[in-house]
């Protein structure tokens, strides 16, 4: 799918991470390609995946367009998302058309540039670049790097970003003022207001994960809520 169809696609549109770490109940290929379908089903433009099986797979079985990611840990360096050319090449043979990778301005594994791991993306396929940042300095950097589209994903994960409950919505605003590139809305989008809203401050999409495909942790919000009420009513009780 040539560029400007998959931005197309993709505009006004919702994008579902289907992501499971090894520590989850969820984690696995399979499981996961099941939530992939779910999310088809229910209207997603487009899947996030994490790892080439999962991305391989979910393409697969969905037809969809993919954003891959590989997340890996290293121990020189706090970036985790597609951090190396490893991660990158990983993402290239499992067909993503998309490939995301932490765009922030933080030092990378093994001192590699995003200008490198940009140059094996062009040199080696036809995917766009994500660039998943955390403020606005980081955003107008990717887009002269080069990055096809920039996300806010990283918002509250560096830092030196905004520590806040809730959607990022003023980096998404202000992203989208300043770029010329496309804006991908993530992080902390809970409810369809919050991912409404961001399409009317400009983003071109919204990824949706956690409350979609995180099930113990929405149980955990539940839980907690509930926990909250009884203690109110508790209080209402003894007064």
């Amino acid at each position: 799918m040539d560029k400007e169809t998959l931005l197309s696609r993709l505009r006004g549109k919702l994008i579902v991470s289907c992501q499971a770490l090894e520590d989850e109940p969820l984690h696995g290929t399979a499981i996961m390609t099941a939530m992939a379908r779910a999310a088809k089903i229910g209207g997603a433009s487009a899947i996030r995946a994490n790892g080439r099986e999962d991305v391989q797979a979910i393409r697969q079985v969905t037809g969809l367009p993919v954003i891959g990611i590989v997340k890996r840990v290293y121990p020189d360096s706090e970036v985790y998302i597609t951090p190396t050319e490893k991660e990158v090449q990983e993402c290239l043979e499992a067909g993503a058309d998309v490939i995301a990778m932490d765009a922030t301005l933080r030092h990378r594994p093994k001192g590699v540039t995003l200008r490198e791991l940009l140059r094996r993306i062009r040199e080696n396929s036809e995917c766009l670049a994500m660039a998943d940042v955390s403020t606005v300095e980081e955003g107008v950097a990717a887009e002269e790097a080069g990055f096809d589209l920039v996300s806010t994903t990283l918002s509250g994960y560096t830092p030196y970003s905004r520590r806040a409950a809730g959607p990022d919505f003023e980096l998404i605003r202000n992203l989208s003022e300043r770029l010329s590139i496309p804006v991908i809305a993530e992080g902390r989008i809970a409810t369809p207001q919050e991912a409404r809203r961001a399409i009317e401050l400009g983003a071109h999409a919204v990824v949706v994960g956690t409350a979609i495909t995180r099930p113990h942790v929405l149980t955990r919000r539940f839980v907690e809520a509930l926990k909250g009420e009884c203690v109110d009513e508790c209080h209402r009780k003894d007064k």
